[in-house]
């Protein structure tokens, strides 16, 4: 076995990390670190293999002293999958997992309904605001998008209120980390500095995951217009969501908070909201705002945390029957 990481009090979930070398894995790591109840196994890289983690996530340089493996460990209590779209299912079906090691995928191989079933395991969609109980029993998760878990928590109390009757305009901007580690055009510090831009207009790939939910919990479709936009700068999601409303601010504002009332890292705000109270942290916080009938949501993540890793320690939380915050009282700094 490879050498443990520097101090940890209790460990007991023995896990393993497939594609630690990304943001969202590196996240992961120092999520883990901080776990009271977690042991960190292995960190599988094919590229990597025998480098120290620290070298490539110099944030853990005296916190965490382990290299990269080539080898996996396939007696794990749980494995997480931090691969690009489209690599998990072709790593699973190369490599041998036990059956009773959990697996958590953070990729969008198996996030939509017909993806579900795959080589013996049945996938729970992870958003755990809404499947928080079939989490508990599940062996196997799809992690939701960062988007998609920013747009569901902005929508997702409205659809189960059957209040999503009309069609839905959706604008969210998210920070560099959400292209990834590996550079390219519009992720090159040049580029990005001091501009804006949008892509895939309409037809971005977290659709799918979004309506699924919503038609989930409306009992029926709804149309919805996503306009996905870059940021200049590096982590969060500021979503903004509005549709027709039949009813008062005040009635808007009873459903989202009897919705999130037992929801540990999601919050209503009465405020307007800034991005930075939530970077850093798991949390999601969401306002209100109602104008001539239409109702607009504002939703905010951290699009590596609550979007992300996060979200991941959330569900392996629940699946282990340990508190869903165990290891995530994170604090944003606004300043």
């Amino acid at each position: 076995m490879p050498e443990k990481f520097i101090s940890m009090s209790i460990n007991n979930i023995s896990v393993g990390v497939v594609g630690g070398a990304g943001y969202t894995g590196g996240e992961l790591l120092r999520l883990l670190l901080l776990h009271p109840n977690v042991n960190i196994d292995f960190i599988y890289s094919t590229t990597r293999a025998g480098k120290a983690v620290s070298e490539t996530h110099t944030d853990l340089i005296g916190v965490l002293d382990m290299p990269f493996s080539a080898e996996l460990n396939q007696e794990v209590d749980v494995l997480f999958l931090c691969l690009g779209h489209g690599n998990s299912a072709a790593f699973l079906h190369d490599n041998v997992v036990n059956d009773n090691t959990k697996i958590i995928d953070l990729s969008n191989d198996f996030r939509l309904k017909d993806d579900h079933d795959f080589m013996g395991r049945s996938y729970v969609y992870g958003l755990t605001e809404v499947n928080k109980e079939q989490i508990k029993s599940a062996q196997a998760i799809a992690n939701p998008g960062c988007f998609a878990t920013a747009i569901q928590l902005a929508l997702v109390p409205l659809a189960a209120a059957k209040k999503l009757s009309q069609d839905v305009h959706i604008n969210a901007i998210t920070g560099s980390t959400g292209a990834g580690a590996v550079p390219s055009a519009t992720s090159h510090f040049s580029w990005r500095n001091n501009n804006i831009s949008y892509y895939k207009p309409f037809v971005h790939q977290h659709l799918g995951e979004i309506g699924e939910t919503i038609a989930q919990e409306q009992g029926s479709n709804t149309k919805l217009h996503f306009l996905p936009i870059r940021g200049n700068f590096t982590r969060g999601i500021f979503a903004t969501a509005y549709t027709p409303f039949d009813g008062s601010l005040e009635d808007a504002y009873t459903i989202f908070e009897n919705y999130y009332s037992n929801c540990p890292f999601t919050f209503v705000s009465r405020a307007s909201l800034a991005l930075k109270q939530v970077v850093n942290t798991n949390r999601c916080l969401v306002h209100l705002h109602l104008h001539e009938g239409q109702l607009l949501v504002t939703s905010i993540i951290d699009n590596l945390l609550k979007g992300a890793s996060g979200q991941a320690i959330e569900n392996m939380n629940l699946m282990f029957g340990l508190e869903q915050t165990t290891g995530l009282h994170l604090k944003s700094t606004s300043f």
